[in-house]
């Protein structure tokens, strides 16, 4: 990959007359092209398999439609980076996307990983258990499944008809007796050798075949099993199996859409109405639906179908990997490519389809189908939406419904471990991606003091977003602050907001009232009196579900604080040992005192930690001593 031309100097220019300039340094090759505004903003990444071709289509001054037009008379200036290959461009643009987040492209704003199901072989008795993020862990990996709601029910499944334990390693190695999972029979009880190494690996075995689809042969096997019990007398065990049957046929019948003749596959429709974008995904494996879910990406202002499908694939597959076949409700521009680029994240064959007919075309259908009633259910939402933030402008004279709505909450225990928090909330519902915590730093607050934590927070929180954006030229900025408090707070919130000179974002304080009843709230604006709302209001119950997304939120940074903080030790501190090499250390001398005591040899003697390692840790225990 080379660089090909670098932002040019500022020029009077802009629009079609700006990328017309490019055009005669431009080649034939394939590459990368960004289109940046007057200030330096990335408006756009595009890819192409001729720059030259590519742009010149952008510097004709008609023929454009509503988006393209308004994306080239805001170009002021480009950006050019040419590839060896097409797929690499297709790439690049994909890295380049993710990061700069362009506003005319299409953006999934869904990156959460999948859950998977573990069948971990660290030890003889495997374990069977819910997996999400890296694959490191020995042993195989099932999946993706959509939630992990998916998951727990395929979980409860296979304890029941198969009677692996999903117990802990340090549980496992420390039971006397067997736990209440034997006794429910949803465990064999290899903790306490009521299951045999070579009996529980048969097991384990079944469990993977019926995981890869091979549900018939599973079941056969079990039948022969209970015959042949059956005819030596063994009663007890041949109803066991009979139990064990009868469990996997209420499996089979309970998993939903399995497709015959579809062993794997991404099913993935779109359904795009009002400016509004719904993709559906379909997870296909072992012949088996593993759920679904769905997907609403920002559109980037009027791309097509063709576009958005193509940009929900590549963003989507970044890190996760794609099954063999993936099933399209709509075909894309650049098939080809995106079938490179997946077979080689995979390192394996990737098949793009749109099917027309059969078995596959009516999967596509079913999620076409799911994605319309989606998308309907959150236009629909989105109007109810509307309405309140109508309500509410009303009710607080704004000068508008708001379309960003920061509400402040903060959560300690006398003091201790204390943070604040901050949502977001707007015409689309929460906004969670934009939800922020806050540490709080103050040496000279006194414990418990609430209006020193939201005067902090508020600090940090509008420093920065002056410090970034103090023209205001982004939505970053709220149009009213909630907070959870009532004239003191108000007051305090003023204050800092007067001293950085921002005067004009609106805001209330959400009091509990006298009887500090919900439904009984108060409210409190800067330089007006309090007060209340009918206690039936819609707008009311809208504060209050604010509010109390705010609370939970703060309180749930709290616990993770506290949590973490009880685990803390004196090893957090020594530069070099991070997570592994500290649980090494624990479990080698038992506690961070002893390992504090250690001798530098015994140091030594630690797996995993090296001599340089080992020098760091002793030194750090025995400086000046």
């Amino acid at each position: 990959m080379t660089d090909d031309l670098d932002q040019a100097a500022e020029s009077p220019l802009r629009g079609h007359a700006v990328i017309q300039s490019y055009i005669k340094t431009l080649t034939a090759q394939p590459g990368v092209y960004r289109m940046l505004d007057a200030e330096g903003r990335v408006l756009y990444v595009g890819k192409a398999r001729n720059l030259k071709a590519r742009v010149s289509n952008y510097a004709r001054p008609t023929c454009h439609s509503a988006r393209i037009a308004r994306m080239v008379h805001a170009t002021a200036s480009m950006m050019f980076l040419t590839t060896r290959t097409e797929t690499e461009a297709l790439l690049l643009e994909q890295n380049l996307i993710k990061q700069l987040k362009p506003y005319f492209n299409v953006l999934l704003r869904d990156d959460k990983s999948f859950p998977n199901i573990l069948v971990s072989k660290e030890t003889d008795f495997s374990q069977i258990k819910k997996h999400r993020g890296a694959k490191k862990e020995k042993g195989n990996y099932y999946g993706p499944f959509a939630s992990a709601g998916a998951v727990n029910r395929t979980l409860n499944q296979l304890q029941k008809v198969f009677l692996l334990r999903n117990c802990s390693d340090a549980m496992f190695a420390s039971r006397s007796r067997p736990c209440l999972l034997y006794q429910i029979k949803r465990c064999s009880a290899p903790c306490v050798g009521r299951i045999g190494k070579e009996d529980y690996a048969n097991l384990v075995a079944d469990a993977e075949r019926f995981l890869q689809g091979k549900t018939t042969q599973v079941q056969a096997k079990l039948a022969e099993e209970m015959a042949a019990a059956s005819q030596e007398m063994e009663f007890e065990r041949a109803a066991a199996l009979r139990d064990r049957i009868r469990a996997l046929t209420q499996v089979q019948s309970a998993q939903g859409i399995n497709p015959r003749g579809v062993a794997e596959a991404d099913v993935v429709a779109l359904h795009m109405e009002g400016g509004q974008a719904c993709v559906q995904v379909f997870f296909i494996r072992a012949n088996q639906s593993w759920g679904n879910r769905d997907f609403y990406p920002r559109t980037g202002s009027g791309a097509d179908e063709a576009e958005v499908l193509e940009a929900f694939l590549g963003q989507f597959y970044a890190d996760k990997l794609p099954p063999r076949l993936i099933l399209l409700s709509h075909p894309i521009e650049n098939a080809d490519l995106m079938t490179e680029l997946l077979g080689d994240r995979a390192g394996r064959k990737v098949e793009i389809a749109v099917p027309q007919r059969g078995e596959k075309a009516e999967l596509v259908e079913n999620a076409a189908r799911n994605a319309r009633e989606s998308l309907g259910r959150k236009l629909s939402e989105s109007a109810a939406q509307s309405k309140l933030l109508d309500g509410l402008a009303e009710a607080f004279d704004l000068d508008g419904p708001p379309r960003r709505i920061e509400v402040y909450d903060n959560s300690h225990i006398q003091g201790t471990n204390a943070v604040g928090g901050m949502i977001v909330a707007g015409p689309d519902g929460f906004d969670k991606g934009q939800y922020r915590k806050f540490n709080i730093k103050g040496t000279e607050l006194t414990p418990g003091d609430d209006f020193g934590m939201m005067k902090e927070v508020l600090t940090r929180r509008f420093q920065r977003l002056l410090k970034e954006d103090p023209d205001r030229e982004t939505p970053a900025w709220p149009d009213l602050i909630l907070i959870d408090g009532g004239a003191g707070q108000v007051s305090a919130v003023q204050e800092i907001m007067e001293e950085l000179g921002v005067e004009d974002v609106p805001m209330l304080g959400v009091a509990k009232g006298v009887d500090r009843d919900a439904g009984k709230e108060e409210f409190h604006r800067p330089g007006k009196p309090p007060f209340a709302l009918p206690h039936n209001s819609p707008v009311l119950y809208f504060v209050q579900r604010l509010r109390d997304e705010a609370h939970r939120w703060a309180i749930g940074a709290h616990r993770a604080k506290r949590a973490k903080a009880v685990g803390a030790t004196p090893l957090d501190e020594v530069p070099g040992v991070g997570a592994t090499r500290k649980r090494a250390l624990l479990q080698h001398f038992g506690s961070a005192k002893a390992v504090s005591r250690a001798g530098l040899d015994d140091l030594k003697a630690v797996e995993g930690i090296s001599e340089k390692v080992a020098q760091t840790v002793y030194d750090f225990f025995h400086a000046g001593g």
